[in-house]
């Protein structure tokens, strides 16, 4: 289990690349990035920063090694945040997850029947007297 302090180092790190990526990165390969978690090392030396990227898998790559490009930058930033001996190198990591999920619910609607509109006995309840 990560102690307190790692926990907290890899939330700030999240917020000071999620912000740094959407307010100061001027490199048009990087654009529709989200920042969905970040891992540190328990001795904090390395930190895998896990970005979702909307788009083909073209624009994916273009923009990993533009976030690959920018990691120098982004370890600034980080150091002037946290406060540790040494600053966490950042290794980005592709999450598959958001899209995983959008192709797993594509799927099941192709697979699974539609649902049937709701039965009509529900409104004829509400229009006869009691």
């Amino acid at each position: 289990m990560s102690s307190r302090r790692v926990l907290k180092a890899a939330e700030a790190i999240r917020e000071v690349v999620g912000m740094a990526i959407l307010a100061d990165l001027k490199d048009p390969r990087i654009e529709g990035v989200t920042v969905t978690k970040v891992e540190v090392s328990p001795d904090m030396r390395q930190a895998k920063v896990y970005v979702s990227i909307m788009g083909d898998d073209r624009a994916a790559d273009l923009c990993m090694h533009g976030l690959q490009s920018s990691a120098g930058y982004l370890q600034q930033k980080i150091a002037k945040r946290i406060d540790t001996r040494y600053t966490p190198r950042v290794i980005f990591e592709l999450d598959m997850g958001v899209k995983n999920s959008i192709a797993i619910a594509r799927l099941l609607e192709d697979v699974l029947p539609e649902q049937p509109a709701k039965p009509e006995a529900d409104e004829s309840a509400e229009d006869s007297p009691e």
